[in-house]
């Protein structure tokens, strides 16, 4: 309660605690906005300078990542475009690679065509079986990543494998197939695989050329060999090729061209090697000139068959009935055709070296003075002409003019017929 005297005149009234507790609770509030007004007025300039500053880091902070994806765009996009140059470089060297190859496959398949004709069997690899990406230098990006992992080619089926002296496709393998399922590969992965293919190809390539090189030396060394056994004086001398040595050179000092092209002039060399000492050898009268008939008297001492007089026999007799085809031995000029005493309807060949052959008794001629023979060509046809008893084959091989056994040449002929 609340007493107020003044003078005679005494006044009094209740205050209520709440009514105390809400005035104060007022004059709190008024003296609080009070010192938050007064506050604001006198930092007001400091709050607004915090404010802008906490915008501008705002704004920097932004601005910096901004530049930050715009940098890692950039070097993205810098990344695609040396991943595109990067495979348009691989795809070109690729392309580039096989076209030499097809080349080289080119070249190669007349060299394979003469050794095969020189009884050198080989199979070339062909160039079709190269596998070549369905790619131009070029391509964007987008075709780069859509075709070369779709491209088969680029996994390849077909592999070169040793077929004996040449080389034929395999089959594809259970990897292949796995990873044919699993979906197309990584395009670095598949041109590391063409890569590696073209690699083995042209490998394959120079390998065929030392094979058939030293296919060719083995050949013309074992016709060396057995026309010596034979007793042929051939001047020819063998290749040893087990003689070999050189100075260590790592292959990747040579470029593939440069192999190339001493693989074919060695397998040239060895060819024109093999077709000398062939033409050396069927120079001399090896073949048989009446293929498939009998001998009835051998070279040397007989009993005349007219006279039954002791006498020398300077050829061969062949039973054969009139009208036997007679076949040059070997090539040669026809120096005589016609009748010749005993001898009858007779043809002679100068084969050259010193060395002629006779067919005497014949029934018919069929070549002419001066014309050239070649192994194997008919001349006449056996009969009973001139001095004779029957229808055969008198045949004789005359050395510088004597007369030499006909059987040591067709016993070489014999002999070298697998060679030849």
């Amino acid at each position: 309660m609340i007493v107020i005297a003044q003078g005679d005149r005494i006044r009094h009234f209740t205050v209520r605690p709440w009514a105390v507790a809400l005035g104060a609770s007022l004059l709190l509030a008024v003296a609080a906005g009070y010192l938050i007004a007064t506050g604001y007025l006198i930092m007001r300039d400091d709050l607004i300078n915090a404010a802008v500053l906490r915008q501008a880091r705002v704004q920097h902070a932004y601005e910096d990542r901004i530049a930050s994806l715009r940098a890692q765009v950039d070097r993205i996009t810098s990344h695609r475009l040396l991943d595109q140059q990067f495979m348009e470089s691989k795809i070109a060297e690729l392309a580039t690679r096989q076209s030499a190859l097809a080349e080289r496959s080119g070249t190669l398949a007349p060299l394979l065509e003469r050794a095969r004709g020189r009884g050198i069997g080989a199979q070339a690899v062909p160039a079709d079986a190269l596998p070549v990406p369905a790619l131009r230098p070029g391509a964007d990006q987008a075709a780069l990543e859509t075709i070369v992992p779709a491209n088969p080619l680029l996994a390849p089926a077909t592999q070169p494998v040793r077929a004996g002296l040449g080389y034929a496709p395999a089959t594809r393998s259970a990897a292949s197939t796995k990873a044919d399922r699993l979906g197309p590969a990584d395009p670095l992965t598949a041109l590391s695989s063409v890569t590696s293919t073209l690699d083995e190809i042209e490998t394959a390539q120079l390998e065929q050329l030392g094979v058939l090189a030293r296919a060719a030396h083995s050949k013309r060394n074992a016709i060396i060999a057995a026309a010596r056994e034979s007793g042929l004086p051939i001047r020819s001398e063998t290749t040893p090729l087990d003689a070999v040595g050189g100075p260590f050179v790592p292959i990747g000092d040579i470029s593939a061209d440069e192999s190339f092209e001493t693989g074919i002039e060695a397998l040239q060399t060895a060819l024109d090697a093999l077709e000398r000492t062939k033409s050396e050898v069927t120079a001399f009268p090896i073949a048989h000139p009446a293929p498939g008939q009998r001998i009835t008297s051998g070279f040397g001492p007989r009993r005349d068959p007219i006279l039954g007089r002791s006498a020398f026999h300077a050829g061969m007799d062949f039973r054969a009935p009139t009208g036997t085809p007679i076949r040059a031995p070997a090539s040669g000029k026809i120096v005589r055709a016609g009748r010749n005493g005993g001898y009858g309807k007779m043809v002679e060949i100068d084969h050259g070296n010193g060395l002629k052959t006779r067919f005497a008794h014949l029934s018919r001629i069929q070549v002419r003075v001066g014309e050239e023979v070649s192994a194997g060509q008919r001349i006449g046809a056996s009969g009973n002409t001139g001095r004779s008893t029957g229808p055969h084959l008198h045949y004789e091989v005359r050395k510088d003019g004597q007369a030499v056994n006909p059987m040591r040449y067709l016993k070489a002929g014999t002999r070298l017929g697998s060679h030849l």
